[in-house]
C-alpha cells in the first residue's frame, strides 16, 4: 500500500483499526505496530492517519485511537476522524475533541445518514457501506456542523473528505451526483464555517472567463 501511494503521488495513507476477533487488544502492541508503519513511510514522504472504525474490535472511538497514536509518538503519524452517527457504540461526546492536538489530525471524513441510529451490527455495516448521503442531506446536519465548527475552533485546517457510499448514487448520472457533492461542499464552507471555500479550479475558471475570447485561441496553439 505504501509503494502504491508513492507511485500515484498520494501523500497520506489511511490505516483503520482491525475488526478481527484475532486482533490484539494490547494498546502498546498496537502503538508499536503503528510506529513501525510510520517509520516505513518516512523515506517515502508519506503520512499515516490512524482511524478507529466504529465496529473495530478494540479501537472504535477517536479517543482510544488518539491514545494509541500518542503512545506511538511518530512525527508522520496522526489521527483520521470521521462522522459515524449510526453507531450505537459511538457515545463519546464531541467535547472530547478539545483534548486532541489539531496538528496531529491528518484527515476528517464526513458523511450523513437518513435515519437516526442503526442499533445492530448488521444495520450499522449495511448503512455504512450502502446508504450514506452527503453532509447536509441527512438527519444529522446539526451534528455534522457541530463537529466541523469544533474542529475549526480547535485549529484544524486540513482536508475534509466526503466518504459517501450509496448504492442509489450508482444509478444516478455522474453529473447529478457531482452537483450534490458541490452543494454539500458549499454548505460546509459557506453556511457551516461561514467563509467562502474556493472549489478546485474556481480561481482558474474565473480568470479564464475574464480573458478576451481571442486569448483562449492563443493559449491552445501558441504558434498562432
Amino acid at each position: 500500500m505504501l509503494e502504491m501511494a508513492r507511485a500515484v503521488g498520494a501523500p497520506l495513507l489511511l490505516a483503520c483499526s482491525s475488526t478481527s476477533t484475532h486482533a490484539t487488544q494490547d494498546l502498546d502492541a498496537l502503538a508499536r505496530d503503528l510506529r513501525k508503519l510510520a517509520m516505513l513511510a518516512v523515506p517515502m514522504g508519506i503520512r499515516i492517519a490512524y482511524e478507529g472504525l466504529s465496529w473495530g474490535r478494540t479501537i472504535n472511538e477517536f479517543t482510544t485511537a488518539w491514545e494509541v497514536v500518542s503512545r506511538a509518538d511518530a512525527p508522520n503519524l496522526g489521527l483520521g476522524h470521521r462522522t459515524r452517527f449510526t453507531s450505537s457504540r459511538a457515545k463519546t461526546p464531541l467535547a472530547e475533541l478539545d483534548t486532541l492536538d489539531a496538528s496531529k489530525i491528518f484527515l476528517v471524513q464526513l458523511a450523513d445518514f437518513m435515519w437516526q441510529e442503526a442499533r445492530t451490527f448488521e444495520e450499522r455495516l449495511a448503512t455504512a457501506r450502502h446508504f450514506r448521503v452527503f453532509p447536509g442531506e441527512g438527519v444529522h446536519s446539526a451534528q455534522v456542523a457541530e463537529l466541523v465548527t469544533r474542529l475549526d475552533a480547535l485549529g484544524y485546517r486540513g482536508d475534509y473528505s466526503f466518504e459517501v457510499f450509496n448504492d442509489d448514487y450508482q444509478q444516478i448520472p455522474l453529473a447529478a451526483v457531482a452537483e450534490r457533492a458541490r452543494r454539500s461542499a458549499l454548505w460546509l464552507g459557506e453556511e457551516v464555517l461561514r467563509r467562502s471555500v474556493p472549489l478546485p479550479g474556481a480561481m482558474r475558471l474565473r480568470r479564464a472567463a475574464q480573458r478576451p475570447p481571442w486569448s483562449h485561441t492563443l493559449e491552445q496553439d501558441p504558434r498562432s
